[in-house]
């Protein structure tokens, strides 16, 4: 039972590193996206001026 309880914490402990690892590593990604793809929907507001929808692509 104890080495049950101890594989299930180290785990759970390589999981947790594996995805804090995963999202420092793609944080900046996902920052850089959401930023071109607002001035991309800003871009449209301003170009299009007949369409009332920015959020249509």
């Amino acid at each position: 039972m104890f080495w049950k309880i101890v594989g299930i914490v180290a785990l759970v402990w390589i999981a947790l590193a594996v995805v804090g690892a995963l999202v420092k590593g793609l944080f900046w990604v996902l920052v850089v996206g959401a930023v071109v793809f607002g001035l991309y929907l800003l871009f449209k507001a301003m170009s299009d001026s007949d369409s009332k929808d920015v959020t249509r692509l």
